[in-house]
């Protein structure tokens, strides 16, 4: 099992983070104030905002909740400034992980982030040590019953790069140029999502095991569980540990 790329792993994260709702929400809301504040407030005229509000949407956030926070990107609202963060780091086993943070902070957040690695045996590295190894890619997870005459026929033809059949659900790959319009289609055939965002998505894999994989869970539990941290992509790959 790819610990990068199939979709059980990806849901027992989600699940992890549905779990804990208040922070999802959080989250979110940041992404849509600083999307609303770089591009402005139009949905339909602004990709990254757009993408957001799907993503609120999908999480049953309460409408005002999200055009509030959209409002405070514009302006009409007062609201935090947010400064957008990337973190290049080596953890566990030597597991290229990337961490996108959100802080009104960065001198609370850098320290944070660093003293989760120096935990777990990582540590963090220059710009640019690790993001070579990531690329930006669409992806769509359908619900598993679709057919897959369907779900080809839709995601093709509407500019995806690839659909993948992972068992428990289909996973559509795009470019990111091809995402937005690939999503329309998908929701205009009224297609089942599961989840829909913009991934980094790794070029290599680093195999791990034993007490490296144990610590590099822990280590993304940490990582996650702080509300600066909007995401973390790594490239590990590896068995889901039984429950």
């Amino acid at each position: 099992m790819s610990g990068h790329s199939k979709w059980s792993t990806i849901k027992h994260k989600k699940g992890a983070a549905d779990a804990k709702r208040g922070k999802l929400f959080t989250k979110i809301l940041k992404e849509i104030t600083v999307a609303a504040r770089l591009g402005g407030g139009d949905v339909a005229s602004n990709p990254r905002l757009r993408l957001a509000v799907d993503q609120a949407k999908g999480s049953n956030m309460p409408k005002d909740n999200w055009e509030r926070a959209i409002k405070k990107g514009t302006g009409e609202l007062e609201g935090v400034t947010y400064e957008e963060v990337v973190y290049e780091a080596y953890g566990p086993g030597g597991v290229a992980i990337m961490v996108e943070a959100m802080t009104d902070n960065k001198n609370r957040t850098t320290p944070e982030v660093r003293s989760y690695f120096t935990k777990f045996g990582g540590e963090l590295g220059a710009q640019g040590s690790v993001a070579y190894l990531f690329s930006k890619q669409g992806q769509i997870v359908v619900e598993p019953e679709v057919s897959e005459d369907k779900i080809m026929e839709v995601a093709l033809e509407a500019g995806a790069d690839d659909v993948i059949n992972e068992g428990e659900a289909w996973v559509i790959k795009t470019s990111p140029d091809s995402y937005q319009a690939v999503k329309d289609a998908v929701d205009a055939a009224k297609l089942p999502v599961i989840e829909a965002k913009i991934i980094m998505d790794p070029s290599t894999s680093t195999a791990l095991e034993g007490s490296k994989l144990t610590s590099f869970l822990k280590l993304v539990d940490l990582l996650e569980d702080n509300d600066d941290v909007q995401n973390v992509w790594h490239n590990a790959d590896y068995e889901e540990p039984e429950d």
